[in-house]
């Protein structure tokens, strides 16, 4: 190893550690998670370097950089002052995402976040203020180090590639703004969640008790008041109390997202730095504006703090809230609960938030232990026939008496819109109008008791969804939007910008955006979370969904040929007959 690599290693400038089998460190706490990683000696080979790439493999190896050993600036790989890039197309245009991908040996990868030298090379460093802070002076390494970076498979094999990794998340020794020139606004979008309040307080609490930032504005009614409402100053006397109310006090609204108003509004107030807090079509949005604000060469630190109340933002542990919603929904399943057991055939139905992803209701029921059924979106359910919901509705009637079932409002789409009117209408923000599947599931189940049945269930429908998106967070979310809070202003005043921030695998790290808004997190069906709840309910896994749904429609099918027939003398029976066989033959190939 050279005397060079050699001394920037000691000094902590060397951007990243790896364990590794050529006489390097193997440096892997496991009881941490987070991984010290030391580049081998020689011209480091496995690095992707300044190439432009269609995809993350296809980043060309390369060796180390000035650029790369400067330090914390960026543990990006910069050869002819090209970048490694992904372009991904998102809602708001073509998005692209400069992410920076560093691949060392034993199969690691990280993938940093972007930084302000990326493109405002020769910005001036300061000492970071923490260091003088007596708050801070007892705690015996607080400085996150340069090279520590957060594995995202914590589980491996032990000959198996390491995988991806985050860049860390906390204070730096060497910040990149002077606190007199700091200028910070916050923004919230999308809808109403436990804890945004919390977050709100804890970035300006942040700012101004760790880095002596006094300057922070609030942005009133998400994207659209950057350009159509005034700001609100943030002060610690505003933010005080805020914590314990719901909502948001600067308002929120979907859409509204106008790029070069917002970076111009930026621009014009003198703002450098924006904390933008929502869901994953804000923080898609988080990304376009940082896009934009490169492009014109501002130094301004863009970071975004994932919320969603659904759990669905995908990367992360799990999303601030949640846990506030799983507790408050217990009230709602203990009231159907009482309803239910206090009648004769009383079957108690609880509709929850989850619109793509049915991690409340799911927990919610483990929780409980008073759920007899639970539906979700990604497991699909039907209702009549063998294994269907209504035979375990009236099997479950004769056994206990009673029953309560919890659904997601994402849950069974395909069969409400079956019998109603499918309107694909969309908000502001572009998410599917989705039917109320609660009305509609106690409407079928009263009238298959009282039609076919010739029987009288006493079904009580609850429905706490904006009640608890209005509530207060509770004592494990505030902490946890505490964490969030602080993390997003330790990396905003350490130079990053683009990036989201939450916990993987519980160590809080610094997320290219792009990575959470590529896909929702949704429930894994063959996991053993979705085993224990089964477990827990007995109800039936609805396995034979598509064999059910398939006979429906062929006997529809048959129907609907039936009536052609008659009116066509077998003519139209014989089209359709065709374009049905056309239609499986289709399917197989696809297939």
């Amino acid at each position: 190893m050279s005397s060079l690599v050699q001394s920037q290693l000691l000094s902590g400038q060397l951007a990243a550690k790896l364990p590794s089998i050529d006489g390097t460190s193997a440096e892997y706490p496991g009881s941490n998670h987070v991984v010290r990683l030391r580049w081998p000696a020689a011209a480091a080979r496995g690095f992707s370097h300044g190439k432009s790439c269609r995809s993350r493999n296809d980043c060309r190896e390369g060796e180390l950089t000035p650029t790369f050993l400067s330090g914390d600036r960026s543990a990006f790989l910069r050869r002819r002052g090209k970048d490694c890039t992904i372009s991904k197309r998102r809602s708001f245009g073509i998005v692209k995402s400069q992410l920076k991908i560093v691949k060392g040996e034993n199969g690691l990868v990280l993938e940093d976040v972007p930084h302000l030298t990326d493109y405002l090379p020769d910005l001036p460093t300061y000492i970071n203020p923490l260091q003088n802070n007596p708050a801070y002076s007892a705690v015996k390494q607080y400085f996150v180090d340069p090279d520590n970076v957060v594995a995202t498979n914590i589980v491996v094999q032990l000959n198996s590639p390491r995988g991806v990794h985050f860049r860390r998340a906390g204070p730096r020794e060497r910040v990149y703004f002077e606190l007199d020139e700091v200028r910070a606004c916050i923004v919230t979008c999308g809808g109403l969640c436990p804890g945004l309040n919390t977050v709100i307080r804890e970035i300006v609490c942040g700012l101004w008790h760790m880095y002596g930032v006094q300057d922070t504005l609030g942005i009133e009614a998400g994207y659209r008041g950057f350009y159509a409402r005034n700001t609100i100053p943030l002060t610690l006397k505003v933010v005080n109390d805020i914590h314990k109310r719901g909502g948001t006090i600067l308002g929120t609204s979907r859409g509204g997202h106008e790029t070069s108003k917002i970076v111009d509004s930026i621009q014009d107030r003198e703002i450098n730095q924006v904390y933008i807090i929502g869901g994953d079509g804000t923080q898609r949005g988080a990304a376009v504006i940082y896009e934009e604000i490169r492009k014109r060469g501002l130094k301004v630190a863009v970071a975004g703090i994932p919320k969603t109340i659904d759990n669905d933002i995908s990367v992360i542990d799990k999303s601030f809230g949640f846990d506030t919603a799983v507790e408050e929904a217990q009230r709602a399943i203990n009231a159907a609960h009482v309803e239910a057991e206090s009648v004769e055939n009383g079957i108690g139905l609880v509709k929850l938030m989850g619109r793509y992803s049915g991690y409340i209701a799911m927990y919610a029921t483990l929780a409980s232990r008073d759920v007899d059924c639970c539906l979700i979106p990604e497991s699909p359910f039907y209702l009549e026939g063998e294994g269907g919901l209504y035979e375990f509705v009236e099997k479950r009637l004769r056994e206990n008496g009673h029953m309560v079932i919890v659904v997601a409002e994402g849950a069974g789409q395909e069969l409400v819109a079956e019998s109603m009117q499918n309107m694909d209408s969309r908000d502001a923000s572009g998410n599917r109008l989705l039917l109320d599947v609660g009305l509609w599931l106690s409407h079928k189940l009263k009238d298959y008791f009282l039609k076919d049945r010739r029987e009288v269930v006493n079904l009580k429908y609850i429905d706490p969804t904006y009640m608890i998106r209005a509530i207060p967070s509770n004592a494990s979310d505030n902490v946890y939007c505490s964490l969030l809070a602080q993390s997003a202003v330790h990396g905003a005043m350490a130079g990053y910008t683009g990036f989201t921030v939450g916990p993987v695998n519980g160590r809080h790290a610094y997320i290219p955006i792009s990575r959470v808004t590529e896909s929702p997190n949704r429930v894994k069906t063959s996991d053993r979370m979705w085993a224990r709840l089964l477990s827990s309910t007995n109800q039936p896994s609805f396995l034979k969904y598509n064999e059910v749904m398939e006979a429906r429609r062929k006997k529809e099918s048959i129907k609907l040929m039936d009536q052609l027939d008659s009116h066509s003398n077998g003519v139209a029976g014989k089209e359709l007959d065709t374009a049905e066989q056309n239609k499986n033959k289709e399917t197989k190939e696809a297939k």
